[in-house]
């Protein structure tokens, strides 16, 4: 993320009167990652109450301060580096934090650092309230309630010797020697505080692929300048050039600064670097491949695969998308994120398969799963189809806000059953493995969600009788080729997919079209809820390299389904409390 402050007539922050030996230079950025550029200017617009600029997509304004956000891999936090965090100022922080901490409940990347006791808030004696929050990449973020300066407020460092570090600051770079408050001492760049801290451990850890990697100022022209910054005792590590993929012709270094703080110099009119994202290591397209056999002669389709690519991709085509071939490779990245940030509810990113950064698949740029109707939307439902989904409609407004009497007034996912099918294959945030292992004249197909291992015969058999049903229905395979076809009848009606009732015929068919890539369609005919027949499709990627599923002992460990009914009770005494 980079940080500029703008003034009338283009011109960025600070002039201030310097000794003859000190440069005047402009603060200018904090270059801090992001996974997605484009999502994080979203976060700091929605949580920062940052605009977007309509000319970059990695860019915010907050209260005429330019962010620009970069994506590059990251090992952490801004914690315990020599950049500690940056400061936003609001003229309410009660209402402020009360607002994050909401959000921070319901997911969207809002992490909130407690001070002892729990409080999110505390006062510094002489200065200001304040609290800590992260953004979902790792940058700490400090909000102060200062009337006198509100919007971007400071970027804070960690110092071993902070006086020392603030006096090469300004030897080096120039700004105004003050006192925040009358109480803390920092430069002053404009508007922006440079402040520093002692660092409880000594030397802080570098910035250098860390959340924010860099801060940044800015000279006039940066050839003439080096020479006397390195008479000031500024050693570059990258000389002045404009960078490669640069927005303008502005060049631009960087120097080691104190405290391993990375330190760049930038010309006037630096706007960052064009990113460049690759597109899918498993490539949405397929080449003619020809599936190696299994010893007994079938294709062999064995092996661990994963449905992380895939992550992001809405089962119908969005309406804004009604023209579009494929997502471009930032635009699916961004999707992904998305859905990462929008699940942040138990779970940090950290902790999701299908990260951005961690998960090596890039995600996939595949519009939507639904290929027929080639709308990409599902078909109308039949007049049976909108009565039950109205009836639907009215139980769960029936059972909003009122507590479950006991586990079957909660989903089959809750309970620990089963997700259903197709529901079953499709990515989710975490736990897609797909391992399937084959036998002469059987398939067994594990699911690592739930742990589901389905056995499906491949040469023909009699089959049940019709008053048989189960959760998954009653499966039969067969070789069309190099594909797996199966055929599911004989459902219980109890694993419904959007709608789907016991009448629905599922028609899956696995065929490997590359050496790590398998494609999975499905087709859903179920004359109870929809006029025709629809299918939808996606690709897993084979990763038995490294991905093993491991086990998912969801009953043993459901502590979800414990706490939901013991909350549950809870308020049942306390509403019979309150009518007393």
């Amino acid at each position: 993320m980079t940080v500029a402050r703008r003034y009338p007539l283009g011109l960025l922050a600070i002039v201030t009167v310097l000794p003859p030996a000190a440069l005047s230079a402009d603060y200018h950025h904090v270059q801090i990652t992001a996974a997605s550029p484009s999502e994080a200017v979203r976060w700091y617009e929605r949580h920062m109450d940052c605009k977007p600029l309509a000319d970059r997509n990695d860019t915010a304004n907050c209260d005429d301060v330019e962010l620009i956000f970069v994506a590059q891999p990251t090992m952490g936090s801004t914690q315990g580096t020599g950049v500690n965090h940056i400061a936003f100022s609001y003229a309410d922080l009660d209402a402020k934090m009360g607002e994050l901490e909401a959000v921070g409940v319901r997911g969207s990347g809002v992490r909130l650092q407690r001070f002892d006791g729990g409080a999110t808030l505390r006062e510094l004696p002489g200065l200001f309230k304040h609290g800590f929050v992260f953004d979902p990449w790792g940058t700490r973020i400090e909000l102060v309630e200062d009337p006198d300066d509100q919007g971007f407020h400071h970027v804070h460092l960690s110092a071993a010797d902070p006086d020392a570090t603030l006096a090469w600051y300004r030897d080096a770079f120039g700004g105004e020697h003050a006192k925040l408050k009358e109480r803390e001492a920092g430069l002053r760049f404009g508007d922006v505080w440079l402040l520093a801290a002692r660092h409880p451990g000594g030397m802080p850890a570098p910035t250098q692929s860390r959340a924010i990697a860099h801060i940044a100022f800015s000279v006039p022209d940066l050839d003439g300048a080096a020479p006397r910054m390195r008479r000031n005792g500024v050693e570059f590590e990258a000389r002045p050039a404009t960078p490669e993929n640069g927005r303008t012709k502005a060049k631009r270094a960087f120097a080691r600064g104190p405290d391993n703080v990375t330190v760049a110099v930038v010309e006037p009119g630096f706007e960052g670097v064009e990113a460049v994202r690759a597109a899918a290591r498993a490539s949405d397209t397929t080449e003619p491949y020809s599936t190696p056999t299994t010893p007994w002669g079938e294709p062999d389709l064995q092996g661990v695969w994963t449905g992380n690519a895939a992550h992001g991709i809405p089962l119908e085509r969005p309406t804004d998308l009604e023209d579009v071939e494929a997502l471009t490779p930032e635009q699916a990245a961004a999707r992904r994120e998305r859905g990462t940030l929008g699940s942040i509810w138990g779970y940090e990113r950290e902790w999701r398969d299908t990260t951005l950064g961690y998960d090596k698949m890039a995600p996939s740029t595949q519009v939507a799963m639904i290929v027929d109707p080639p709308s990409g939307r599902l078909p109308a439902l039949t007049p049976e189809g909108r009565r039950m989904a109205e009836q639907a409609r009215l139980e769960r407004q029936g059972k909003a806000g009122r507590p479950p009497a006991g586990p079957e007034d909660l989903t089959p996912y809750v309970r620990c059953i089963t997700r259903g099918i197709p529901g079953m294959m499709m990515p989710g945030i975490y736990n897609n493995g797909l391992q399937i292992v084959q036998g002469p004249g059987y398939v067994a197909i594990q699911k690592e969600m739930i742990h589901e291992t389905r056995s499906i015969p491949t040469t023909p058999r009699e089959r049940a009788g019709p008053k048989l049903t189960s959760w998954l229905g009653d499966p039969q395979g067969r070789w069309e080729g190099d594909t797996l076809v199966i055929e599911s009848e004989r459902f219980n009606g109890k694993g419904s997919y959007r709608g789907s009732t016991a009448a629905m015929k599922l028609t899956e068919r696995f065929t490997r079209v590359g050496p790590a890539k398998l494609m999975y369609q499905f087709t859903v005919d179920d004359p109870n809820v929809w006029v025709e027949p629809w299918t939808a499709m996606f690709a897993f990627d084979l990763d038995d390299e490294q991905y093993e599923l491991v086990e998912y002992a969801c009953h043993e460990g459901n502590y979800g389904m414990f706490n939901i009914l013991s909350g549950a009770r809870a308020k049942d005494k306390q509403a019979a409390q309150a009518a007393r």
